[in-house]
């Protein structure tokens, strides 16, 4: 039987970037149990010594921290190291690295990757746009996007689109339905990246189920039915052949795993 471990991320800022780091890490590792405590600005010796004190108490406990300024770094490794509770820091020897690559000191800054920059502003334009634009809405000014996501029902149209709004890209994402109308603009938009999304018929049938044993509405017979999900899936894919637009299938895919696909075709299209 597999030991389970306490693991804890101690950061300076709001601890998102180390809570990505930690899942892809731990993704890495089929058999890895474990139970997860985190610790936001986290910026004092004070702070640290409970963390400590706590791990202390506890078995199989371990810390892993982003915290970029040098003397509490310090701090953290070597109360961990004193009481034997193993401590990895995430960023250390990055920023040492990239110190010395770019022959100058870094700032050692908590927080500084949340500075409010024109990047920080674009990002929130775009995900107002995208929210504002989601399943359809508000087509009339299509042309202000830089992505335009097309798709059958349960294709994750809605979080790739956050998720791409996120990056900074202003993302409508259109719903197909059976005799949909093409919105005015879109076929003479040039600047937007159009993507065609797809997924297996028999995966979306049982998401669609799901969806509608949540929703309780008998009346969605069609959507859920497996025959029809396909001529819709036919008739999506045509469109997209039809139109040159490149497709991406879904079934097997995360939100991430498509988004990274869609920003390979946008950078792509760029050097054309």
């Amino acid at each position: 039987m597999n030991e389970k471990y306490n693991v804890y991320l101690v950061s300076d800022s709001t601890g998102e970037t180390l809570d990505r780091i930690f899942l892809s890490l731990k993704s890495q590792f089929e058999n890895f149990e474990y139970e997860k405590k985190e610790f936001a600005f986290v910026r004092t010796e004070q702070q640290i010594d409970k963390i400590i004190n706590e791990c202390n108490e506890v078995e199989n406990s371990l810390i892993l921290y982003t915290i970029v300024e040098t003397k509490l770094a310090k701090y953290i490794s070597n109360q961990s190291q004193k009481f034997n509770v193993p401590c990895f820091g995430i960023l250390g020897n990055l920023i040492l690295s990239f110190s010395k690559l770019l022959n100058q000191k870094a700032i050692h800054k908590p927080s500084a990757q949340h500075v409010l920059d024109a990047d920080y502003y674009k990002r929130i334009e775009a995900i107002q746009f995208t929210m504002s634009h989601d399943d359809g809405k508000k087509v009339d000014d299509i042309s202000s996007a830089d992505i335009i996501l097309l798709g059958v029902s349960r294709t994750s149209k809605t979080p790739t689109s956050i998720y791409l709004a996120n990056r900074g890209y202003k993302t409508i994402n259109i719903p197909l339905v059976m005799e949909w109308k093409m919105p005015d603009g879109l076929l003479k938009n040039k600047s937007a990246c159009i993507i065609g999304l797809v997924a297996d018929p028999e995966r979306l049938a049982d998401i669609r189920r799901n969806r509608v044993a949540i929703m309780k509405d008998p009346k969605l017979k069609d959507y859920t039915n497996l025959d029809f999900i396909r001529k819709e899936v036919d008739a999506s894919k045509s469109l997209f052949k039809k139109n040159n637009w490149p497709t991406i299938d879904v079934t097997r895919r995360s939100v991430e795993e498509t988004a990274a696909s869609i920003l390979k075709i946008i950078e792509i299209k760029k050097h054309k």
